[in-house]
Order: structure tokens, then sequence, then C-alpha cells
């Protein structure tokens, strides 16, 4: 029997959000005393893994093959200075440092060993020896170039080099400075965005011809600060981080790179100040070191809805500046991941942490007026009890997309100055996308009148129970002898209307809008009794039916099978599957409700590929 358990939902909710670490395992720590660490990347050679980290004193080689007890090879002496940066082609690591000495290559072929040839590379041909302090690189290993970004040479344009046609050797072929200097950026099949940190933008350059680059277009970023930028598996997809406090990792669309549009922004810890640094992607995940907040990991599957769905502290302090995690290294076979702290107490830490990589879930819909249909710009649409609390606005076109990494039942409220607040409650799934749109109804109050009838007669149906129910809660009332009822000063808005009487089925009038004073009429048919439904099932009219609609906590209901393979199944308001039951032919029973939130349900009873009955449930 398939169901979906809701205790279970609920337990993982919590142990989800107690944790301060949110899908992430810490393996081992490695510390540097006296001295600090800038980037990291990672080598695989042999089955065995490697961190290759840019420490102060030169390129640390550390074995985490065992991620629980790493071993420290070798460290290759270096330019004295905090900032490195690391980048492999083949069986080569290549060091870049604001210390000087050009590019640094090492051939890690050796290893596990610990002897590793190395040199500094400065320049040939036009440059030669010209190449000294480098601010980082990227490598396109679709076509085997290097570029190498800031420093002074050509204002920190870039300086591009052929490493394909011998690795050891680079050869310089061209540059690209007619925007001045590049921070950091990434290549990918001869297209390079490059992040222009002064200019607050990144450019798309075409560089296939290295001697004749081609600006394509520029772009700027939230934070007007740009200081990476790396391209999604999509290779429509572009990331962004802003080197500033209070800063975002954004995405961009740039499949027309002449009309590059910004898709969604998101933030580690929102209102803390907290400044992003590097971000790098991993199928359908961005890892990103966000200094004082350690890393996160999103989920970019739906650029236009980034959602943080892990992440893990590496620095005891908190807030803005550029103290903490300096960078991450994410594509190690066994998905580990390494990051580097620069100091904490005097020392550079190397982390080995191991992530469990889950799908975010989603909503998104548009908010609109429920009279004049137009589109409501900055409602507040909020996810209540999300932790961390996950709310958005609207957007001119009253569309909005947010999500978040819990699963389960969650009530979502929405609610404008000027309108009714809208609450229901909505089931999230892991990966799967709930479409609500919301309609607000103006504030206001009206009066609701009707009659209650039978079928095939109109004769009026005395004492029959005749429930007013909304998301906001549930009201009654009892039919006089012309079978009238009245509700007055309710507020506008949607609502379901249910009556039932003794000896008749229950009659539902269902998501009636309702902004003016207004009447209304409910018709009941005849029900079978008890005795009845030991007839053949396909000469019943109805074959599921309800003791109790509506119900406060649970009811029962009976059903008539006629196969052995049926089965119940049920979904609630949105569409979105709760529960399936198996059944066994015959006549029979089941208690349901216990563990759904209020709202509206139907129930299906299947059989085979064909669905013989449904019934609505309405839980108060």
């Amino acid at each position: 029997m398939r169901s979906a358990i809701l205790f279970l939902l609920l337990l993982l909710n919590i142990s989800t959000l107690g944790a301060q670490n949110v899908n992430t395992t810490f393996r081992s720590k490695l510390t540097y005393p006296g001295q600090t660490l800038a980037n990291v990347w990672g080598y695989v050679s042999r089955g065995h893994e490697y961190a290759l980290v840019g420490g102060a004193l030169g390129l640390i080689i550390v074995d985490i093959t065992n991620p629980d007890v790493p071993q420290q090879i070798v460290q290759i002496p270096g330019p004295n200075n905090l900032w490195k940066e690391i980048k492999t082609y083949s069986h080569y690591a290549y060091v870049t440092s604001e210390g000087g000495q050009g590019i640094q290559i090492v051939d890690l072929t050796e290893l596990p060993g610990s002897v590793l040839p190395w040199k500094f590379y400065k320049g040939d041909g036009a440059i030669a020896n010209q190449l000294n302090a480098i601010h980082a690189l990227h490598i396109d290993e679709k076509k085997g170039y290097l570029y190498a970004w800031g420093g002074d040479l050509f204002g920190g344009g870039a300086k591009i080099f052929d490493i394909k046609t011998d690795p050891w050797n680079p050869k310089y072929v061209g540059k690209y400075d007619a925007l001045g200097y590049i921070h950091d950026g990434y290549v990918d099949n001869d297209t390079m965005y490059s992040g222009h940190i002064y200019a607050g933008q990144f450019a798309v350059v075409n560089m296939a011809d290295k001697s004749n680059p081609e600006l394509i277009n520029t772009q700027g970023t939230p934070g007007a600060f740009t200081h990476n930028t790396w391209l999604a598996n999509d290779r429509k997809t572009l990331l962004s981080t802003d080197e500033v406090n209070n800063s975002f990792l954004t995405a961009f669309d740039v499949s027309n790179p002449d009309d590059i549009r910004q898709l969604d922004k998101i933030q580690s810890n929102p209102g803390t100040n907290s400044m992003v640094h590097n971000t790098y992607v991993r199928d359908n995940w961005a890892i990103t070191s966000w200094y004082k907040d350690g890393f996160t990991i999103v989920d970019i599957t739906r650029p236009e809805n980034l959602v943080q769905v892990g992440n893990h502290d590496t620095y005891p302090g908190g807030g803005g500046g550029s103290e903490g995690c300096w960078g991450v290294y994410h594509n190690f076979p066994s998905g580990n991941i390494i990051a580097s702290n620069i100091s904490v107490n005097g020392a550079g830490e190397l982390w080995i942490v191991t992530p469990n990589y889950v799908r975010a879930c989603y909503l998104e819909g548009t908010v609109t007026n429920a009279i004049t249909g137009l589109p409501i710009n900055g409602a507040t649409i909020q996810i209540v009890g999300s932790n961390p609390n996950t709310q958005e606005s609207s957007a001119l076109n009253g569309q909005y997309k947010m999500g978040q990494l819990a699963d389960g039942f969650y009530k979502v409220q929405v609610s404008r100055s000027g309108y009714q607040t809208f609450e229901t409650d909505v089931l999230f799934q892991r990966g799967e996308v709930v479409f609500l749109d919301v309609a607000l109804y103006p504030n206001g109050l009206v009066d609701l009148s009707g009659t209650v009838v039978q079928h095939l007669t109109g004769n009026p149906v005395e004492g029959a129970t005749v429930w007013l129910y909304s998301g906001a809660g549930s009201s009654s009332a009892t039919t006089d002898a012309n079978g009238a009822f009245a509700f007055s000063n309710i507020l506008r808005g949607a609502y379901n209307i249910a009556a039932s009487a003794p000896d008749l089925s229950m009659g539902i009038l269902s998501n009636q809008s309702i902004v003016t004073d207004s009447t209304v009429t409910i018709t009941l048919y005849p029900t079978f009794r008890k005795e009845e439904i030991g007839a053949t099932p396909h000469r019943l009219l109805d074959q599921l039916k309800v003791l109790e609609n509506p119900f406060a906590t649970e009811t029962t209901l009976k059903f008539h099978a006629a196969t052995a393979v049926s089965r119940l199944e049920i979904h609630n308001a949105q569409g979105q599957f709760v529960q399936e039951i198996q059944v066994e032919p015959g006549i029979g029973e089941v208690r349901l409700g216990t563990q759904w939130p209020t709202g509206i349900y139907m129930v299906r009873l299947i059989e085979g590929n064909e669905v013989v009955s449904v019934q609505k449930l309405i839980k108060q």
C-alpha cells in the first residue's frame, strides 16, 4: 500500500530545521598556524582525490581520499602572499598570486609522491618576462587556453595562453583589455564571461579570434561589484557574485547574449549583511563560498527560482566583511566538498565536508484582484512556519516565485493592505512545483441567503444543516420551514456551501465567489439505505458514502469495490496527491483525515484504470 505518511514528513521537517548545518556532514579539518589560506581546487589521479590549497607560503597538496583522515603530501613554495588561485589541466596545476612571479606550473604526475616538478612561467613572445602579479585564472578546457585575470599587465585585462599544445610550456596568444580590469571570469568554448569588478558588470566576449576579440554585450549585477562568474551546465544560465556586504548570488539568462535577462537572486542569510565570494556549479546545484556564512548549496534547476537547500558554517563569526570562507571545490567523484577559511585565531583552515544534494520544493503563481481580475503588485506571500522564514512579494504582473527546503504540509498566507488575507495548506514535495494562483478579495462585508430544496419536487427542506466554509473558518445555520437560511455580515471571499438532511445526500456548491449580497439554492438528492449497498455495483448511482462531511478531525468513508484491483486515491484542492489506499473487493470502510490540514479533498474510487466514483470531502 502506497501512502503519504504525514507523521514522517513532520519528523523530517523537525530534524532538518533543528540543525545549524543543513544537508552537510563535517568530516575533518586541517589547520595551518601562522599561514592564511586562499582559494582551493581539486585533482583526481589513480583513485586518489587531492585538495589543492592556496596557502600564503605556497601550494599545499592534501590527499583527502579518506575524508576523515586527510594526509598532507607537500607544500610547494611560492610567493609569500595572501592571494592564491589554482586551476588544473591534464596532469598540471596552475597557480597565480598577487605576490607576482607569473604563473606557477606544477606537474602532478608523480602523486601520491611528494617530489613534483614545478616552475614559474613569466611570459614569452610579445610579453616575455612581463608576467608578474596575477589575481586569478580560468581554463577553457574545451579549447585548451588559460586566461589570466588582473595584475598590472594590460591594466589587469585578460592574458590568454595556449596550454593545449604543450601544458608545461604555455604560449602567449592574445589579450582582452578593451573594458579594463578583469577580476575573475569564466570561459567556455571560446565564449568569455569576464567579471569587471570596478565597473560592476560582466561582459560576454567572443574569443574565437584571440588576436581580435569581439565584445557581444555587458550586463550590470545587483551589487555593482562583479566578483566572479560561472556557467551552469545548461549553458544558458550564468551565475555571478558581488563581493560587497548584503550581496547576492544572481542568475542570468545568457542564451541570447544580445538580450541578457536577470532571472533571480538569492542571499545566504538575508538581513545579516553577509558577503558572497565565489560560486561554482555541480550538476544542478551552485556551491558558493559566503565568507562568514561558510558555504551554501543552492538548487539552480529552475534558475528563475533559486532555493537554498544546504549550507555549512565554517567560521565562528557572522555578518558583513571578507573574513571566513574564501573558496570551495565541488567536483570530486566522491561528492565531497573542500572549503578554505582564510584565518581563524591566526591559522588557515581546510575543511572537508560531505554534502547531501537534495531538490528544492517550489511554489509559484499569480496574485490578482478577485473582482477585477487585475494583477496585484506587492502582495506578501509567506510560507508559515518555514525555517528560515520564507516570503516573497508579487511583481508588477502579480507573479511570484519562491521555494523552500522542507517538504510536507505548510500553510501559505497571501496578504495585501486593503484585501482579505488568503490562507491555504499546500503539500510541498521535493523537485515539484506547486502552482498556486490567488485571487484576493477587497475588504468588505456582505450578506448571503438561500434555500435548500429536494431534487425533482423542489420542495423546501426544513431542518437541514448548512455549512459555510472558507479558508478563514466555517459557520453553520439551520433551515426554517421554508427551507431558508441566512448568513449576515460575512467577508467577501470564495466559499464552499454545503447542506445535508436526514435521508438526503449532501449538496455542495463549490468555490462560490461572494462579493455582493447574494442568494443561492442548494439541491439535495435522495440517498440509499444501508442495505441497498449489497446490490450489483454497476447498478448503484453512488459507490462512495461519507458518514460525516464536513468533518472536524476524521470521517468514515464507506465504499463498494467491484474488482481486486481497486483503490481509493485522495488529492487536495491544489490537485496534489495526498494518499492512496488499496482496498479489497466488496463492501468496506476506512477512516480518513486525521493528519490532513483543513481544506477540500477529492476521493476517487478507481477500479483498474477506471474512475467509478468521486466524493468531495471538507475538513473544517
